[in-house]
Order: structure tokens, then C-alpha cells, then sequence
């Protein structure tokens, strides 16, 4: 499955108001990120001996259901966003300022 064809069926499931665009599933990608952090932070702390690589998969593939619908209410697609995401990076490695901070480095 590409990215078009995942974004597409996720967001054939997306329920909430069209006054909540963008808000919403911004909203929700932090939430689930937050899920994901929770059950690596547990790891660390020593709830479990190896890291609960089910529940993390399931976390990521949430995260990944709001990225699809924040870029749908965006207007965007996941492979729009990909694509330039590589291009970012692709561009910071060539000018060797991969590390660092800033968002216009």
C-alpha cells in the first residue's frame, strides 16, 4: 500500500466536525505520539523487560491515521509531505547541517 491509497482509507474513517479541521487531528498526532512516548517511558523504567514492540507498531500506526488527516485537511498528501520532507533533509545533508536547531538551517 502507498501513501495516497493509506491516507485515502484512513480518512474514510475520520469522524469529527469540519469546524474541527486541522485542529482535531493535530490534536490527535500529539495525543497518540504521547501514547507511543508512555509505553517506551514505561520500558525505561522497568514495567517491562523488552520494549512492547506490538504496542508500539499499533501507537505508530495511530500517529500515522492523524498525519493522513491533518494533511487531507491540509489539502496535502502524505506523499506530498514525504516527498518534501526528503527534500528538506536531503537538502540539510548536502549543506551538512543535519544537526543543529532550527527549523531553517
Amino acid at each position: 500500500m502507498d501513501f495516497n491509497e493509506y491516507q485515502k482509507q484512513a480518512v474514510s474513517t475520520a469522524i469529527y466536525p469540519k469546524s474541527a479541521s486541522i485542529l482535531y487531528p493535530a490534536i490527535g498526532l500529539v495525543n497518540e505520539a504521547g501514547e507511543l512516548i508512555g509505553k517506551v517511558k514505561k520500558t525505561i523504567r522497568g514495567d517491562t523487560e523488552d520494549f512492547p514492540r506490538q504496542a508500539l507498531i499499533d501507537e505508530l500506526g495511530d500517529v500515522l491515521w492523524y498525519a493522513a488527516a491533518l494533511a487531507n485537511d491540509l489539502g496535502v498528501t502524505l506523499e506530498d509531505v514525504a516527498i518534501r520532507n526528503i527534500e528538506k533533509l536531503s537538502d540539510r545533508k548536502e549543506r551538512n547541517v543535519l544537526k543543529g536547531d532550527g527549523d531553517n538551517r
